[in-house]
């Protein structure tokens, strides 16, 4: 049992308290224990965070103060587009409300060496494309996974799963870590829930399930004085993903040439009134509309009224607007091919299904749009049924290009249409088709900001930068550019720059340009794949700049990739294996080992998608 604390050996209260105030707090602390006194810290920090001016400058985390194992809650997120975090905070912040003592801590700071003294573990974490975790959890589900993993037979946990069933793999880390942690002896306190890219519906019951078995877990916490905050505290931001704003639409720019393959859109929305505020790495969140046309195909080709009034969650509204506004028609998800499939009795359907059908099963998710398994597959469905199918049309993130102290009340994206010909008919994607159709001056697109705390600029000033991104992967880039023009940072800028064609598809080439000029890009090679015989990528020109790459990853350069996780990251990531192992003097493996170094230091960085 932890004795309570002395008064006497508590160190005398200092400004900014004054005598009044510091005799309040001495009489609150009299009599806790060290368990007390350490939740009381955290109540008091959460406090002044909250107290913040929103133009003040974040604080710098204090070290992580590992709480008792006994009585205490931990939560470890792994996020790639901020859903996981986000979850984990709100379940964090309802622990505290409840009173419970709980740490929320991202996969790459969590100290794995602490995990065979966790008592209460809960697991947040979603799954990138075909079964690859989040680049912040790499190094927490690699010790999971090996041998070096300890016994947790004390361990209680639970898993919180996020993915996109538009993949075969779906949810697949979570999954992994859910049987793993029982294989090493931990209790599982509830089944594991498996989020769509729409989490809401699966998440909510969830958190409310996690919180209501923590707080038997735990048990009840020593009771507080109840403290009167020095100052109120200020409203949080009205716009959000939850209520987005209605933002103007000031420039729609299409910035590819004439007879480019590809239609690329610089966006220029106002933020003006809005509250809103972003930093470079953050994206900006969209909410889409499907294509006219598409919506009219699906109506016709099922015989249904878009006047039918349908009902949804609470929700009455034509089935005309379900499919424009509500629900995911450009892609097919898992769910609803299984529901298909059962409806139009076709066996090949099924087979997609088994566990043979994996391949075939991911050809087709890739491929077809919702249309195209109704024209290929013909089945009966009523509105209600199909409105009941379909997972939510979600927003759409879309990395900022744009530096608020240069932009003011504006927030700028780079947009690439998706357009193509696929079954005998054009395709459309909902956002960028809904973007590109935007009107400057008189439409509106409701939107938020998507924080994104694991791709940011150097905390000092003075470091290199190198930046990868090919086609529209170049966008966080002009901001961070334009970031460090504005702040005056001292440390160079090193640009790898990479589409089909020199003449039509050097994006925002006037301005890079111009920025070489004017010092504020200090290197800037670029490929074009298309412009000759032999293909071009980014990745031959980084093994073309080894030795140079090398020299400044060796003087501290923070490195930066974004844009395709498919195939540009992965060719990427090996040219700097490569890059490492020819100019480092290192075989492969420790090549592989330096890179994840500089990851674990976050100077490797990654916003891929």
């Amino acid at each position: 049992m932890t004795s309570p604390v002395n008064p006497s050996a508590i160190p005398a209260l200092a400004a900014p308290l004054g005598e009044e105030k510091g005799a309040l707090v001495q009489r609150l602390v009299d009599g806790l224990d060290s368990p007390s006194l350490t939740w009381l810290s955290g109540y008091f920090a959460g406090l002044a965070a909250r107290q913040l001016p929103a133009s003040a400058p974040a604080p710098q985390p204090a070290p992580v103060v590992q709480a008792s194992p006994q009585g205490s809650l931990t939560i470890v997120y792994g996020t790639q587009t901020g859903n996981s975090r986000l979850l984990a905070e709100r379940l964090k912040q309802r622990a505290e409300a409840a009173g419970l003592a709980v740490r929320s801590v991202r996969a790459s700071e969590y100290p794995v060496r602490e995990l065979k003294n966790e008592r209460l573990l809960y697991v947040v974490i979603s799954t990138q494309g075909d079964g690859d975790p989040p680049d912040d959890a790499r190094g927490f589900v690699e010790f999971v996974l090996s041998k070096r993993a300890p016994a947790l037979g004390e361990l209680r946990f639970a898993v919180l799963a996020l993915g996109d069933s538009s993949y075969p793999k779906y949810c697949e880390v979570g999954r992994v870590l859910d049987e793993r942690f029982a294989q090493l002896g931990a209790t599982r306190l509830f089944a594991r829930a498996d989020c769509d890219v729409d989490f809401e519906p699966v998440a909510e019951p969830w958190l409310v399930q996690a919180l209501e078995r923590a707080k038997t877990e735990i048990g009840p916490q020593p009771a507080l004085a109840t403290v009167t905050p020095l100052r109120s505290v200020p409203a949080s931001p009205t716009f959000s993903r939850e209520n987005p704003y209605p933002s103007q639409v000031l420039a729609n720019q299409r910035i590819t040439g004439r007879g480019a393959l590809k239609d690329v859109r610089h966006l220029e929305l106002s933020l003006e009134g809005s509250g809103l505020t972003y930093e470079p790495g953050d994206a900006l969140g969209v909410v889409p509309r499907n294509p006219p046309e598409l919506v009219e195909a699906v109506l016709s080709e099922l015989r249904l009224d878009g006047a039918t009034e349908v009902t949804r969650e609470g929700r009455a509204q034509p089935l005309k607007r379900w499919l424009s506004e509500g629900l995911e028609i450009t892609r097919v998800s898992r769910p609803f091919l299984a529901a298909h499939a059962e409806r139009a009795g076709k066996a090949e359907l099924q087979r997609l299904l088994t566990p043979e059908g994996g391949e075939a099963l991911r050809a087709v998710l890739a491929s077809h749009q919702v249309i195209d398994l109704l024209r290929a597959h013909p089945a009966k469905w009523g509105a209600e049924e199909l409105v009941g199918a379909l997972r939510r049309l979600t927003p759409r993130l879309y990395s900022i290009s744009s530096s608020k102290k240069r932009a003011g009340e504006e927030v700028h994206i780079t947009v690439a249409l998706v357009e193509y010909e696929a079954f005998g008919s054009r395709h459309l994607g909902a956002a960028s088709s809904y973007l590109a159709t935007r009107e400057a001056g008189q439409d509106l697109v409701d939107v938020f900001i998507e924080a994104n705390d694991r791709f940011r600029l150097p905390k000092e000033p003075s470091r290199d930068i190198i930046m990868i991104g090919p086609g529209t992967g170049v966008a966080p880039f002009r901001a961070f550019v334009q970031e460090r023009a504005e702040t005056g940072a001292s440390g160079r800028n090193w640009l790898f720059f990479g589409e089909q064609h020199f003449r039509t598809q050097f994006l925002y080439q006037l301005e890079w340009q111009e920025a070489v000029k004017k010092g504020e890009l200090h290197r800037l090679d670029v490929a074009f794949s298309r412009d000759q015989g032999q293909k071009v990528y980014v990745q031959h020109r980084l093994r073309e700049k080894g030795r140079e790459v090398y020299d400044w990853l060796q003087g501290g350069a923070h490195l930066y990739v974004c844009g395709d996780a498919n195939r540009m990251a992965p060719d990427v990531h090996d040219a700097l294996i490569d890059i490492i192992a020819t100019h480092g003097g290192k075989s492969r493996e420790d090549a592989k080992a330096h890179l994840e170094s500089l990851r674990e230091q976050q100077r490797y960085l990654r916003d891929v998608y």
